[in-house]
C-alpha cells in the first residue's frame, strides 16, 4: 500500500498543540456564532427591516476587506500565537460593549455597527494568524486530515453557537445574556491560545513594504489552481448565501421564533460536521476537482429548495445538505491552498483567501439583505441559488485546472 493511501489515525498527528489549536478555534467560532445570532435577532426586533440585517454583515466585512492583507503580513512577520491572544482580548471588550447596548432603553444601531466593525478588524488579524499556524503543527502528509478535523471543530461551533445562543435568547427574551456568555468564552479562548507552545515569527521584520504586503495577492493570481478554487467559493457563496435572511424565515415564513432561528442557523454546520467526520475516515480524494464542482452545484440547488420551502423540516434538511456540500469544497480548497503555499507566505496567502471568504459570507449577507428589500425574501434566496449554479458552469469552462485536479498531494 502506498504512503498516500495508507490509513491515517488521529493519534498520528494529534499532538498537544494541535488539540489546543482545535479547542481554541472551536471556542473562537462558538463565541462569534452566538454573537452574530444575538445581534441579528436584536437588530431585527429593533427594525423589522432586512436591509439592516444586511448591514450587520457589511459592518463585519468592510474592516476585513480593509485590514486582512495587513493581518496576513503581520502573521508572517510576528508571533502568530501572540496575535491570536491580543485579538481575543480586544474581542472580549467589544462583546462587553454589545452587552451594555442590549441593556439600554434606547439602543444605538450605529454603536452596534461600530462594535461589529471593531470585531471585524480584529478578525482581520486573528484569522490569517490562526489559519497560517495549522501547517506548523502537523506534517504535510497529515495536512488534509488535520484540516478536516479543524474544519469539523469549526462546524460544531457553528452548530452549538447558534443553538445555544438561540436557546438563551428564547428563554430570557434578551440579547444581553447571549453577549455576556460570549464575552466569558472570549476569555477562555485567549487562555487556550496562550497555552500553545509553538512560536512563530520571521527575522526579516524590516521588510515591511507595499511589495511584501501585496505578495500574497500576487501569488494567488499567479497560481491559477488556487485562484480558481477560492474565486469559485467567493462567487458561489456570495450569490447563494441565505444566512442573513434566516431571522425573516424563522419569524415570518416558518414561524419558529428565536429558538428555531438557532436551530436553522446551526443546520448547515450540522451537515458540515457530519460530512467532516465522514471525510476524516475515508481515503484521499481521487478526483478532487470534479468533487468540488459537484458539491458547489449541490450547494446552489439546496439554496433554491430552502428559498421556496415553507416547512421547517424541509428547510432544515436543505440547510443540512447545503452545509455538507460546502464542507467538501472547503476541505479541498483549504488543503489545496496550504499545500501549494510556502510557509513564509502562508500568512499573506491565507489573508487573501480569507478576504475572498469574507466577501462571500459577510458581503453575501449584505447582498441578500439588499435583494430581499427590493425583490422579496424568497426571490432573493432562489435567485442566489440559481446564480451559484451559473458560477459553477462558468468556472468549469474558465478553469479546466479544476476539472483535471486529482489527488491532493504536495
Amino acid at each position: 500500500m502506498s504512503e498516500i493511501n495508507a490509513p491515517v489515525r488521529f493519534r498520528d498527528y494529534a499532538t498537544r498543540d494541535f488539540k489546543l489549536f482545535v479547542l481554541t478555534r472551536f471556542i473562537a467560532l462558538l463565541c462569534h456564532q452566538m454573537l452574530i445570532l444575538g445581534v441579528s435577532q436584536f437588530v431585527y426586533e429593533l427594525t423589522k427591516d432586512p436591509l439592516y440585517l444586511g448591514y450587520v454583515g457589511l459592518a463585519i466585512f468592510v474592516p476585513k476587506f480593509l485590514f486582512t492583507l495587513f493581518g496576513g503580513q503581520a502573521a508572517d512577520l510576528y508571533d502568530r500565537r501572540a496575535i491570536m491572544v491580543v485579538c481575543r482580548i480586544i474581542q472580549f471588550f467589544a462583546t462587553i460593549g454589545l452587552a451594555l447596548i442590549a441593556t439600554s432603553t434606547t439602543p444605538s444601531l450605529n454603536l452596534i455597527y461600530v462594535l461589529l466593525f471593531l470585531l471585524g478588524a480584529t478578525n482581520a488579524f486573528d484569522a490569517p494568524a490562526t489559519s497560517a499556524l495549522l501547517p506548523r503543527l502537523v506534517e504535510a502528509k497529515y495536512l488534509t486530515k488535520a484540516i478536516t478535523w479543524s474544519s469539523a471543530s469549526v462546524q460544531f461551533a457553528v452548530i452549538f453557537g447558534p443553538t445555544l445562543g438561540g436557546a438563551i435568547y428564547g428563554l430570557t427574551g434578551q440579547a444581553f445574556h447571549v453577549f455576556v456568555l460570549a464575552a466569558a468564552l472570549r476569555v477562555v479562548g485567549a487562555i487556550t491560545a496562550y497555552m500553545l507552545e509553538i512560536r512563530t515569527g520571521r527575522a526579516e521584520k524590516a521588510n515591511l513594504s507595499v511589495e511584501t504586503l501585496l505578495a500574497g495577492l500576487r501569488f494567488v493570481f499567479q497560481t491559477r489552481i488556487i485562484l480558481a478554487a477560492i474565486s469559485l467559493d467567493l462567487f458561489a457563496v456570495l450569490l447563494g448565501g441565505a444566512v442573513a435572511l434566516l431571522p425573516i424565515y424563522a419569524n415570518e415564513i416558518l414561524h419558529v421564533g428565536p429558538r428555531g432561528l438557532g436551530v436553522l442557523r446551526g443546520a448547515p454546520a450540522f451537515g458540515a460536521a457530519i460530512m467532516a467526520i465522514l471525510l476524516a475516515n475515508r481515503p484521499p480524494f481521487r478526483r478532487a476537482g470534479q468533487t468540488m464542482l459537484t458539491c458547489v452545484a449541490i450547494f446552489g440547488v439546496a439554496t433554491i429548495v430552502f428559498g421556496y420551502s415553507t416547512s421547517p423540516g424541509i428547510s432544515f434538511l436543505a440547510l443540512f445538505v447545503l452545509g455538507a456540500a460546502d464542507m467538501v469544497s472547503m476541505v479541498i480548497r483549504g488543503t489545496l491552498v496550504q499545500l501549494n503555499t510556502p510557509d513564509e507566505m502562508r500568512g499573506r496567502v491565507s489573508a487573501v483567501n480569507l478576504i475572498f471568504i469574507g466577501a462571500s459570507n459577510e458581503l453575501g449577507e449584505f447582498e441578500s439583505g439588499v435583494t430581499a428589500r427590493y425583490c422579496g425574501t424568497v426571490e432573493a434566496v432562489a435567485l442566489g441559488g440559481l446564480g451559484t449554479l451559473v458560477v459553477v458552469f462558468m468556472w468549469t469552462l474558465l478553469f479546466p485546472e479544476i476539472r483535471r485536479l486529482k489527488e491532493l498531494t504536495k
